[in-house]
């Protein structure tokens, strides 16, 4: 009788182990996208095309590699301008440009147990920017991002996440970029720098 009521308890422990162990998550976030800038060349004068703030949305799929860590795809999407020095006298000054990041990486509970407390996140993939004007064309880039957050689980299945997350897209364009058999303006840039403030809801499963 006694082996029969340790195993049910071990049972019984092993089942309340492991969700916390091994759950999923799917988060949409909302939130702020602070700008990042290019070079803009007109004739002989060099000038910043900045990229305006704005809102910006994104979502995560985590799934459980250990109790505190998580696989984790991330994207995220704003629409947004490049605010340029336009050629013609009269021309908007104002391009058109979606900006989107897909990475792959992962995420670390500090506390040791996915799904609650403070995190860090990260990840590598690529940058697609698509302007929306005559003469200029979509590119994508390398890229890589960092985050620190914290989330606050309402249930086992529901949670809060509030997040910080870093982006560097690599660009390496010496000559023209966003351009396709002439261009109206010229754009050039190194490296790309944005920053999210974001806030989702998380739902495990």
């Amino acid at each position: 009788m006694r082996p029969r009521i340790a195993s049910v308890l071990f049972g019984a422990a092993l089942q309340a182990a492991l969700p916390a162990a091994a759950q999923n998550a799917l988060t949409l976030y909302g939130g702020y996208r602070a700008g990042g800038s290019f070079e803009q060349t007109t004739g002989s004068t060099t000038s910043n095309a900045d990229i305006g703030g704005g809102g910006v949305g994104a979502l995560s799929v985590d799934w459980a590699l250990d109790a505190a860590r998580n696989l984790q795809f991330f994207a995220s999407a704003q629409r947004t301008s490049i605010q340029v020095t336009p050629a013609n006298p009269g021309a908007s000054s104002s391009v058109p440009l979606n900006i989107r990041y897909a990475h792959l990486g992962g995420s670390n509970f500090f506390d040791g147990r996915a799904g609650q407390g403070g995190y860090i996140a990260g990840g590598l993939g690529a940058t697609f920017m698509s302007p929306n004007l005559d003469g200029l064309s979509s590119e994508i880039r390398p890229s890589l991002s960092i985050a620190l957050g914290y989330e606050h689980a309402f249930t086992p299945s529901l949670a809060l996440r509030a997040e910080l997350r870093g982006y560097a897209t690599l660009i390496n364009s010496s000559g023209a970029l966003f351009c396709s058999g002439g261009c109206v303006v010229v754009i050039r840039g190194d490296t790309l720098f944005q920053a999210d403030a974001l806030l989702g809801l998380s739902l495990r499963f």
